[in-house]
């Protein structure tokens, strides 16, 4: 049995068809090629004009041991899924300024090579092309702050008597690399999932200050080792410390999160929903919360199994993403249950919203692994929404029982439609005409009052 199973991996494994690559859209497997491909180039060249010393091959190991270890402390603490902050280039960007030019192209090669052996076993093409991608940009930066020396300051390439025209050149080489770097996997990122939200990854306030606490103390490491190389001895404890500090910040952003879909989990959603509604009544402008849940779930789970069923619930998560304002807040509100907060949003408006999720996840392309190349899985959604009319001192409690009805009076009504109630005006609004035999057809959305006042309340 064992050797059946080896065979069917090693005959997998030279199917390149099956190769996890081969699921990308043909243009990002051509910028991945094309950018591999280019680190290879920019190797062979910098080998071709290789100056051999012993004295930068023993920075590089020492460098490199360094790195390992900070390798070492993410594997105690876990790699996370998708873009994260880690100290590396603190040991890199030395490589960078004070070695050879190749040398800044293989650290990461080595570097990610550690990474995928000790840390995770990452897709190998995404280990590949973030080594290509980061050696890249760090090359760029070499060749800058080896241009800029031959210019400013000889043919030194330590600080010398021009400590603050090298520190100058370190912060923009650094820089570079950072820019470089930025475009080349966020490009990638874009082209794979382009509902990422480019503008938060990269200029968010936490990342923000992590860059700049990584430059600052990148820039002091360079030149303590530009001095000694000893001075890898007191940095290693110093950037320890800073590696645990970006860990924490991660760790308290998973506690807010869901980690099945990166939505707000259920507790701090209420939470921060709860001081929103607050807000709104104490200012008196509107707001509305909505509650969304996945029609006939379980089907979905029995028919097709819970993998497709997880895929679902990621694909709508996906969509809200896309879908909502920055200010808006999305949250995993149970298994198959999602809420949402609409802030300075009327009551029209708030229907229009949840309208359009509704709209867009129908029409959502879910393909269920099958003989046939996969089947269609057809994900509909019931919504119910409550708004809070400006001046309305209704509680956070009342809204959501206000939309809990409205989400259940959309249960009832044929599922794939919203159903609304206004808190204050008894008004109340639905998306479809229900079908006989339950099917909802669509219609132009009608407000009108509720049949009965109490499912108003």
């Amino acid at each position: 049995m064992d050797a059946t199973l080896r065979h069917a991996g090693r005959k997998r494994a030279l199917d390149v068809r099956a190769w996890p690559i081969c699921e990308l859209r043909r243009s990002l497997r051509i910028f991945i090629a094309a950018v591999v491909l280019a680190d290879l180039a920019a190797i062979a060249v910098g080998l071709a004009a290789f100056p051999f010393q012993a004295h930068n091959l023993i920075a590089f190991c020492v460098l490199l041991a360094c790195n390992a270890a900070t390798v070492e402390l993410t594997r105690r603490s876990g790699e996370p899924e998708g873009v994260f902050k880690d100290v590396h280039t603190i040991w890199e960007l030395p490589v960078i300024v004070l070695l050879p030019f190749v040398y800044a192209l293989v650290m990461p090669i080595a570097r990610l090579a550690l990474a995928q052996w000790r840390v995770r076993r990452a897709p190998v093409y995404r280990r590949v092309f973030s080594a290509a991608a980061i050696g890249i940009a760090y090359g760029c930066a070499s060749l800058a702050f080896k241009a800029f020396a031959r210019l400013a300051l000889g043919s030194s390439q330590g600080p010398g008597h021009h400590v603050g025209a090298w520190l100058g050149a370190v912060t923009a080489c650094f820089v570079i690399q950072w820019a470089v770097n930025q475009v080349l996997i966020l490009t990638a990122i874009k082209a794979a999932e382009p509902q990422t939200n480019i503008r938060q990854t990269v200029f968010g306030g936490e990342s923000l200050h992590n860059d700049v606490t990584e430059l600052c103390v990148a820039v002091l490491a360079t030149l303590a080792i530009a001095m000694s190389l000893l001075a890898v001895v007191v940095a290693l404890p110093l950037v320890t410390m800073l590696q645990r500090s970006f860990r924490h910040s991660q760790l308290l952003k998973d506690a807010r999160a869901d980690s099945k879909t990166g939505l707000l989990n259920a507790a701090t959603w209420e939470r921060e929903s709860t001081a929103e509604v607050a807000r709104a009544i104490r200012t008196r402008t509107p707001l509305a919360i909505a509650l969304l849940d996945i029609d006939k779930f379980k089907g979905i789970n029995d028919t097709y199994g819970h993998m497709v069923g997880d895929q679902v619930i990621k694909e709508i998560a996906h969509s809200l993403n896309s879908l909502l304002r920055d200010y808006d807040l999305a949250g995993r509100f149970g298994g198959e249950e999602f809420a949402l907060l609409l802030p300075q949003t009327r009551a029209v408006d708030a229907f229009r919203i949840a309208e359009r999720v509704r709209a867009s996840i129908a029409g959502l392309r879910i393909i269920a692994p099958g003989a046939s190349c996969g089947e269609k899985v057809h994900v509909t959604v019931s919504i119910g929404v409550a708004a809070l009319d400006s001046g309305s001192r209704r509680e956070f409690a009342d809204l959501m029982a206000a939309a809990d009805a409205a989400l259940y009076r959309a249960k009832d009504g044929g599922r794939d439609q919203v159903q609304m109630i206004s808190t204050t005006r008894g008004l109340s609004a639905v998306s479809s005409i229900p079908r006989p035999g339950g099917q909802a057809a669509e219609a132009p959305s009608v407000f009108r009052r509720p049949a009965s006042r109490a499912v108003s309340s």
